[in-house]
């Protein structure tokens, strides 16, 4: 169990998937002990609460055995009332009894491993019935636990239940000298301090249980790093395959993005290593940029401007600032909506002066935040280029 085929020692946390995988196939971890442990302790709750009415119960029935006469025995009809009446008398007494016991059975496994239900464990497994294979198993690590817990429990349990005995053996003795009625309230006493010491045995026996049952399951779950690997690849794909991925989204981005190029009002440029495009309606809040670019991305997109007699206008440190602070897609912030708006303007008015035939406008130099332009900064003397 410490190694795989490869000879790959088993090291590394088991991944939530391989958890997940195992669950799906019922492999989850249980504690036996510790289910004995809450029937015993159920059992016992029924019989300390109910002590009074299963006195009264167990007479009920001494009496229904004692009751009939040589004649009524030998006669049938009589015979199968008694055993019928005695059936639902014993039926009234072992029924909370039964129904504690079946509660604690549900609710054990919820405690240990938490509720899991998987068809793939009810499947036969034919490896089970390999002979070398269950030698295999019995002189696991996990084999030699269960014979030294099998032990613990016949050590425990006996030693419990020999004491009980025996410090009631004089009770028990004269229950026969006495009457029938205070035999039968001695009797549940014993049964009573049994169950209490039984339970109590069987509660530490189920708390030591759960914790090797936890620490050989996540050593039972550990992986190997090549098995880690193998899952990582199965999940997320080999890393040619998620590069090749990113750059067909990446082309398919660029691709919807100088699509959008040609319905813009303006390109804001550096002139060449920047270019971002800007649209505006009456609709919106504010311009949106809806391209962007570096170098031969800006490029591209001055082209495609260019090609659709989208206005160019060349403002370095608007260019800069509108690159470093929106997205695609997004609006302008605030702090540049006065630049924006001059450039717009400015936009419009050569727009006029060419229907006119009139003089084109100077270009606007709005003031940008130099905070605004991020990594992106310039200085006085820097080349628009």
């Amino acid at each position: 169990m410490a190694e795989n085929d490869n000879n790959q020692e088993r090291t590394e946390r088991a991944t939530e998937k391989h958890l997940r995988d195992a669950r799906e196939k019922g492999d989850v971890p249980r504690s036996r002990d510790l289910s004995a442990a809450l029937i015993a302790i159920s059992g016992l709750g029924i019989v300390l609460a109910m002590r009074p009415w299963l006195g009264t119960q167990f007479r009920s029935l001494m009496q229904i055995g004692l009751s009939y006469d040589r004649g009524q025995a030998m006669n049938s009809a009589a015979l199968g009332t008694a055993i019928r009446t005695a059936g639902l008398d014993a039926l009234k007494v072992l029924g909370p009894l039964m129904g504690a016991a079946l509660l604690a059975t549900l609710v054990a496994p919820v405690l240990s491993g938490g509720f899991n239900f998987s068809t793939e464990a009810l499947l036969p497994k034919p490896e089970r019935l390999n002979p070398l294979g269950g030698f295999k198993r019995i002189i696991s690590l996990r084999g030699l636990v269960e014979l030294a817990k099998s032990l613990l429990k016949v050590i425990l349990i006996g030693g419990v239940l020999t004491m009980v005995l025996w410090n009631a053996r004089g009770q028990l003795v004269g229950t026969g000298r006495g009457n029938v009625f205070n035999g039968i309230d001695s009797a549940l006493d014993v049964v009573s301090h049994a169950c209490l010491l039984f339970a109590g045995a069987l509660t530490v026996i189920g708390i030591v249980d759960v914790s090797w049952q936890r620490f050989d399951y996540a050593r039972r779950m550990r992986m190997t790093r090549q098995e880690q690997r193998d899952e990582h690849k199965e999940t997320e794909g080999s890393p040619e395959t998620r590069g090749r991925v990113r750059r067909l989204q990446q082309q398919m981005a660029q691709r919807r993005m100088m699509e959008a190029v040609p319905k813009a009002d303006v390109v804001v440029l550096n002139p060449t290593h920047f270019a971002v495009a800007l649209s505006y309606s009456d609709g919106m809040r504010a311009p949106r940029v809806i391209a962007k670019g570096l170098d031969l991305v800006a490029q591209r997109i001055r082209g495609v401007a260019s090609k659709h007699e989208v206005p160019l206008v060349t403002s370095p440190r608007l260019a800069r600032a509108l690159y470093h602070t929106t997205r695609i897609g997004q609006e302008i912030p605030a702090a540049l909506y006065v630049a924006v708006a001059q450039l717009l303007a400015y936009v419009y008015r050569v727009r006029d002066a060419a229907a006119q035939a009139g003089d084109v406008p100077p270009p606007p130099n709005p003031e940008i935040d130099p905070q605004l332009l991020g990594p992106y900064q310039m200085s006085d003397k820097e080349s628009w280029a």
